[in-house]
């Protein structure tokens, strides 16, 4: 997720310029034509152009376009032209619109990246818990399927690290949960809305038929991390493949 966000930021400067620039170069170029070509069909035009920008699923940038586009549409194509008035009512209802429609797209535009990166991300997370099951079924190095699932959690819920240990609890210790949840003692932690505590190591136990078989202690110490309940669930999902790896390897030295 991060990386994403990363790559946002990378070109947010460029976009919201481009933001700006279009709507006026569009306006701009129909000058000659005003007289001749219809207001609306210049509004759906810088429609085109919100659109375009909003696409990119930043949303001060399709904000960015859908005012700009109305204020260029006012100054080069109502009447008064070149100043920032408009007297036909015809030509007000388009303006406004223009912006309603322009905020509406953005959002729309946003909403449907999210459910693009979320699904991007379930198809990850089932991804990590097939290869787990797979090294399982046909009975992998625990050792290395320990390795493996640490990398996928530190990935799956954000954090800094993640290391296995055998021995008894750490009174005290926070825990996640096998239905997803936080605690530390008797009092469940709001992750959504203050994140992973990061003073401490989280443990998630890991367990195959009600036996403790070792702890996965999860480090969030550099920066807050949010995990929803759906991350927290495959971290359960994957310690639990291990747990089974574990129970496998005992039976079998048996």
């Amino acid at each position: 997720m991060a990386r994403v966000n990363g790559g946002v930021e990378s070109y947010r400067g460029p976009v919201v310029t481009t933001a700006v620039v279009l709507p006026l170069v569009v306006c701009a170029v129909l000058i000659p034509f005003r007289n001749s070509f219809d207001n609306a069909n210049a509004a759906l035009l810088l429609v085109l152009v919100i659109v375009a920008v909003a696409a990119f699923g930043i949303r001060p940038a399709g904000v960015v376009a859908a005012v700009s586009s109305a204020v260029w549409f006012d100054i080069f194509l109502t009447v008064p032209y070149n100043r920032l008035t408009i007297d036909d009512r015809g030509d007000i209802e388009t303006t406004v619109l223009l912006v309603v429609i322009g905020l509406a797209v953005t959002e729309i535009a946003i909403w449907g990246r999210r459910q693009q990166a979320r699904a991007s991300r379930q198809s990850g997370y089932l991804a990590g818990v097939m290869t787990a099951s797979g090294a399982v079924a046909v009975g992998g190095s625990a050792d290395e399927l320990i390795e493996h699932v640490s990398a996928e959690l530190v990935t799956v819920l954000g954090i800094d690290k993640c290391r296995f240990v055998t021995g008894e609890q750490r009174p005290g210790t926070p825990q996640l949960n096998h239905d997803g949840s936080v605690s530390r003692g008797e009092h469940l932690l709001k992750v959504e809305r203050d994140g992973l505590p990061t003073n401490s190591e989280i443990e998630l136990v890991v367990q195959h038929g009600g036996v403790p078989r070792g702890r996965f202690l999860l480090t969030a110490a550099a920066r807050l991390v949010r995990p929803d309940l759906e991350q927290r669930l495959v971290a359960v999902a994957l310690a639990d493949q291990v747990g089974a790896a574990l129970a496998s390897r005992d039976a079998a030295a048996k």
